[in-house]
């Protein structure tokens, strides 16, 4: 493995002492090769790699990756769970309020500063979720300039 090769999906999950089934690895591979994705899509997905899954082992098995930090659970209000591969880097989200698209976007201060609040009020914080709302392009309305 390079240092540019992440880890198959197995070790990972043996690395996060998670037991390794097809149907695991499979959802580790469905949600990265996802883009933002519901639990009902991922269970099809899943299905489609390895045949049946109940949709309760679909969500047993995203609550213990989430757990050990393999996947990221984003909860856009008003909307249901949504699940991506990238973890760790502490970016932020752009969702759609036409059509609920979601895009992830790089922290607009850079580095982790986003974990430093104005007041912590005694809390040790550890993740910041910064969420931007506006409309996509394809739901802005004809003739509305992009923004600068």
């Amino acid at each position: 493995m390079t240092a540019f090769e992440t880890p198959a999906p197995a070790t990972e999950l043996r690395g996060a002492g998670l037991r390794v089934t097809a149907a695991r690895v499979a959802l580790l591979e469905t949600v990265r090769a996802g883009d933002h994705l519901g639990v009902e899509a991922i269970a099809a997905g899943v299905r489609e790699r390895v045949g049946h899954i109940s949709l309760q082992a679909v969500y047993e098995a995203l609550h213990a990756m989430t757990a050990a930090g393999l996947v990221r659970r984003i909860e856009p209000a008003g909307g249901p769970a949504r699940f991506e591969g990238r973890v760790g880097d502490n970016h932020h989200h752009l969702v759609c309020r036409g059509c609920g698209t979601v895009e992830d976007v790089d922290c607009v201060a850079g580095h982790r500063p986003c974990l430093v609040p104005a007041s912590d009020a005694g809390f040790l914080v550890d993740e910041a979720d910064v969420t931007f709302w506006g409309l996509c392009p394809d739901c802005r309305p004809a003739g509305d300039p992009a923004p600068a």
